[in-house]
């Protein structure tokens, strides 16, 4: 037998230490890239086959007016998630939740045995109501989990619905803001996980895994509580009044382009949207419609002509004979037979439209469009909403002597209604055309600290703070001594301008009798704190003027909107002209102390309703220094006991 040399074995004994040592090197780099470098990874997957999960969903977040005020919040409507595998007897589990959920046997129990790991009952198992929960919870059912969950909560109902918009049953934004903004105000989703075996059934001795939800910001608006609701009440007071196809109000900070106040009719229920038609909740009027504007428009007209200093409002005058020839065309003053002889100031109170062509014609219409465009007329605003519309203009090179004519009083171009809020604005804060936007600020719902704000944005400068004054004093000129006389706010400077537009109808003619009325204002005048416009599409049994139907509805807004936000009042302003049958307002007297006897001489211009007994008056409302229509009811408080006046 041959003698293998112990140099051999040596050799062989190197090659197959050479060949462990690498093989263990080898698996050590492999454990160590699998304990450091995947384990992670592979952990998660193991996870994920083990683990079944119950989504947590996150709260949405809250939308405040700008004082913190709740508009939209969250209420507790938890769901039912189900783990198939888990639950022993279908049947019987299918009869009870049936039974909780308003749904049938066979579909209970098709649900509860489909092949999933983890399922929601949809849409019976969604925003269960409180007692559902409960009753499921004592049932006690293998398989069967109540998953967290909410849903949107409108404590206003109606108000500022589409503004706010809605969600859906996922609590997704689906109009409005809650559209707009859902990124931010969605949150991110959190689970409950628990461990189960390959066939399903939990694992008791690991623990459940919790990860919290995170909660969606919460958003504060530049909406006014206080305004808003009282644009919503003049609003519904106008649609049982007048029976209109719609209405409109609007009310903006003019220094800012921040929105107080937004609404429209027809109106809906934000948690109600699937009950009105879809044009009703998803056309938000005041940023989407586009109409005529009417005589609103002249300002525009009026604004160029004095920032082009082609007129001068006291010095030029103009002879108003009821019509004016252009191109062929006879064009009609609203008045007929005219406003005779004419300061170009007189012109803006009556609202004279050969006056405003006149304006036109000087101005010619390059300049004219292009104050036009600067106000932003033809285009977005940019206001943070969906759905804005951006309004039709003529092409210059189709304007002729006509169309540049009708278009100096606001005929023939059509704007929305948040691009007339926006331009007037520019008009008498100093010339600065800003932005209009709604949301304000961001909020951490945990930490209540401010994440986010928003800046206003001023887009250009359209005209001087010297045309600005002028605008703004002959605008107030219109409401102490024209047209929108019924726009007239005892105790503040209001200035404003009446529209009255023409509808067209199907055939591309102008309809009768059938007009979109408007106002818009603003107070102070020689400060504006606030603009306010509303719109009346087509008001029936009454005379259809902007001035008599929309003014004084303006007026009654600004009144209280002015109060609400403690505006000073003001009385160095332009002294209002009564016309009849309008009559002067009077004062209400002191009456605290006089007796039944002394009330004669106040009788004259006012009425007394008493209440109680006794010769003294103790109290009275309203109070002594306020401002009344004469023949107004004053209410007394009598009593024998003079020593409690005044208390």
């Amino acid at each position: 037998m041959k003698r293998v040399s112990q140099v051999t074995v040596r050799k062989r004994l190197v090659t197959v230490f050479l060949f462990a040592l690498v093989f263990f090197i080898i698996m050590s780099f492999r454990l160590g890239y699998v304990q450091f470098v995947i384990g992670d990874m592979l952990m998660d997957k193991a996870e994920e086959l083990w683990s079944r999960d119950i989504p947590l969903k996150p709260d949405r977040g809250e939308i405040l007016d700008r004082n913190g005020n709740v508009l939209v919040e969250n209420v507790s409507a938890p769901s039912v998630a189900i783990v198939p595998r888990q639950i022993k007897n279908p049947q019987d589990t299918a009869e009870k939740l049936s039974e909780i959920l308003n749904m049938s046997v066979k579909d209970a129990y098709d649900v509860l045995t489909m092949t999933a790991s983890v399922h929601i009952i949809h849409p019976e198992g969604r925003k269960l109501t409180e007692e559902q929960a409960i009753k499921i919870q004592e049932l006690n059912l293998e398989g069967v989990y109540i998953a967290e969950d909410s849903k949107r909560f409108y404590p206003h109902d109606e108000m500022l619905a589409h503004v706010l918009g809605f969600t859906g049953i996922d609590n997704q934004g689906l109009a409005g803001i809650e559209l707009s903004y859902d990124d931010k105000l969605n949150g991110e989703k959190g689970s409950l996980s628990f461990f189960s075996d390959a066939k399903g059934h939990k694992m008791n001795d690991m623990a459940d895994l919790y990860t919290p939800p995170k909660d969606g910001l919460n958003l504060k608006l530049t909406i006014d509580e206080r305004v808003q609701t009282i644009i919503e009440r003049e609003l519904d007071l106008a649609e049982a009044k007048y029976n209109p196809d719609g209405a409109i109000g609007i009310a903006m900070d003019p220094n800012t382009g921040e929105i107080l106040a937004m609404s429209s009719r027809p109106n809906f229920h934000p948690a109600e949207f699937q009950n009105v038609p879809a044009e009703v909740y998803n056309r938000n009027l005041p940023v989407w419609s586009t109409y005529e504007p009417g005589s609103t428009f002249k300002i525009i007209t009026l604004a160029a002509s004095l920032e082009e200093k082609l007129i001068d409002l006291e010095e030029d005058e103009f002879n108003d004979t009821g019509s004016i020839e252009v191109g062929g065309a006879h064009l009609h003053c609203w008045k007929s037979g005219g406003h005779g002889h004419q300061t170009y100031l007189e012109v803006v109170q009556n609202s004279c439209n050969p006056g405003f062509v006149t304006m036109g014609e000087k101005l010619g219409k390059e300049k004219l469009f292009t104050y036009i465009k600067n106000f932003g007329f033809g285009q977005k605003t940019g206001i943070d909403l969906s759905g804005e519309g951006k309004g039709i203009l003529f092409k210059e090179e189709n304007v002729g002597s006509v169309e540049l004519a009708t278009t100096a009083f606001g005929q023939g171009v059509s704007v929305t209604p948040i691009q007339q809020v926006t331009a007037v604005s520019a008009a008498i804060n100093g010339g600065y055309l800003y932005q209009p936007y709604v949301a304000k600020e961001w909020i951490d719902p945990i930490t209540g600290k401010v994440v986010e704000e928003t800046k206003p944005i001023m887009k250009k400068r359209v005209i001087s703070q010297e045309t600005s004054e002028q605008i703004r004093y002959a605008l107030e000129s219109v409401v102490a001594q024209g047209t929108g006389g019924k726009a007239f706010v005892d105790g503040y400077r209001v200035g404003g301008k009446t529209g009255t537009a023409q509808k067209v109808g199907a055939d591309g003619n102008y309809m009768s009798n059938n007009h979109i009325v408007s106002f818009i204002g603003f107070a102070p005048a020689d400060d504006p704190k606030i603009v306010v416009y509303l719109a009346i599409d087509n008001p029936k049994n009454t005379v259809q003027f902007g001035g008599v139907v929309a003014a004084p509805i303006v007026g009654t807004i600004m009144e209280d909107s002015l109060r609400a936000l403690g505006v000073e009042e003001r009385e160095n302003g332009f002294e209002k002209e009564y016309n009849w049958p309008e009559k002067p307002r009077v004062e209400v007297p002191d009456l605290i102390g006089l007796t039944k006897k002394d009330l004669q001489k106040y009788l004259t211009n006012l009425s007394i309703e008493a209440e109680g007994e006794g010769e003294y008056i103790i109290q009275q409302a309203p109070k002594a220094g306020e401002t009344v229509e004469q023949g107004s009811t004053i209410r007394i408080f009598l009593s024998d006991d003079n020593s409690k006046s005044r208390e």
